[in-house]
């Protein structure tokens, strides 16, 4: 059953807050390559993003090619990335670095599910926060409700059976008080959802979805968004990064998806995108220097971005010291350039973007409890 809470419906609320997750360790590297240093292209001889082919951004910093769909955000300011970025876990360790950043430390439950319950004006419908997908990741636990769907279609009451509906409202109608209204909500957010499923969704302001799970998620996501039935927060992941061997194709085929995506969602949103924040990272990043296999391996430091209204984008943000090797992060028994440090927590970044999405200082605290929060300044 694809129902797992009361709906809200809080069709007020018109902020949304979206985490795509780049599961397998996405290389920052390659997605935004630092092109004008030298040892970029001595790390990677075969693998460094060519200067004449990235997408520039700065004097510094450059697009993977397959991401020039995102350089009109970039230009357009409503795109931010900051490099260098990531958690303390040290471990290089797919499991444990995703729990760790997902948990946002050691600590039960999920960031996400805590901001969520932490809120002044917390809302607990079904619809109030959407993880795409067949499972609940592990930065929503501890949310107030989730319901976790692969599409409209998974969710409906009966199998969408009209007598078993007409009964239920039936019996609910009898109820008063916070039950009451939250069962009224529920079957006018459903028939608004039959609404939608009953209709074929034609993408605004010209923009293609492409046909893979990511993409189509995201589609789903901006239905809900614009159908005002309370979405506050969703997560989606895009899988498969994990890039020790031949790393040039697979980047390539899912910097694509991203790229094409995230600018099929920001197109389709429109106006709506002045209110919607997309957040993009990754449990780490891969390793400086290429290996024998034409891959890279476990590394540190990755790239996060943030894309939507109010950003202030079209502009790196966080640290960034280069890639000389004596500011790199040693490999232990490993030779040759270390790793790229984190020189910018995750949790700074994710700080600004919660308190615009409803946070408040003290609810920060207990979100990232145990953590010193140092926010980056994102927004103007």
């Amino acid at each position: 059953m694809a129902t797992q809470a009361l709906i809200t419906g809080n069709g007020d609320n018109r902020r949304t807050l979206v985490v795509v997750f780049l599961r397998g360790a996405a290389d920052g590297l390659a997605l935004v390559p630092p092109i004008e240093d030298e040892h970029y292209y001595r790390a990677r001889p075969r693998l460094g993003i060519a200067k004449k082919d990235a997408v520039r951004l700065d004097d510094r910093f450059g697009l993977h090619p397959r991401l020039a769909p995102l350089a009109a955000a970039w230009a357009e300011g409503e795109l931010a990335v900051v490099h260098a970025c990531g958690s303390e876990d040290g471990t290089r360790s797919h499991f444990e670095a995703q729990d760790l950043m997902e948990h946002g430390g050691l600590v039960a439950g999920g960031w996400l599910g805590r901001f969520l319950r932490a809120r002044p004006a917390a809302a607990s419908g079904a619809l109030t926060c959407v993880a795409v997908g067949k499972t609940l990741p592990e930065c929503l636990l501890g949310a107030p409700s989730v319901t976790v769907m692969q599409g409209l279609d998974d969710f409906a009451l009966g199998g969408r059976t009209p007598a078993f509906r007409t009964q239920l409202e039936r019996l609910y109608a009898m109820e008063r008080g916070q039950l009451g209204a939250a069962a009224r909500d529920t079957f006018d957010a459903l028939q608004r959802i039959d609404a939608m499923r009953s209709t074929v969704y034609r993408p605004a302001h010209g923009a293609s979805y492409g046909r893979d799970d990511f993409t189509t998620g995201l589609s789903q996501l901006a239905r809900l968004i614009k159908a005002d039935v309370g979405l506050e927060a969703a997560s989606i992941d895009l899988p498969g990064w994990d890039s020790h061997f031949a790393q040039q194709g697979q980047v390539e085929s899912l910097a694509g998806r991203l790229a094409a995506g995230l600018e099929a969602f920001r197109r389709d949103l429109g106006p709506r995108m002045a209110t919607t924040t997309v957040v993009v990272m990754t449990e780490f990043g891969r390793t400086v220097e290429e290996n024998s296999a034409f891959g890279t391996d476990h590394g540190r430091g990755s790239t996060l971005f943030v894309l939507g209204g109010g950003v202030h984008g079209g502009r790196m943000h966080g640290e960034w010291r280069g890639l000389d090797p004596a500011g790199l992060e040693p490999r232990g028994v490993f030779e040759g350039y270390g790793d790229l440090p984190v020189w910018n927590n995750y949790r700074d970044v994710l700080a600004p973007v919660l308190l615009r999405h409803g946070a408040d200082d003290a609810g920060l605290a207990g979100v990232f409890p145990e953590w010193a929060l140092k926010p980056i300044s994102l927004y103007g």
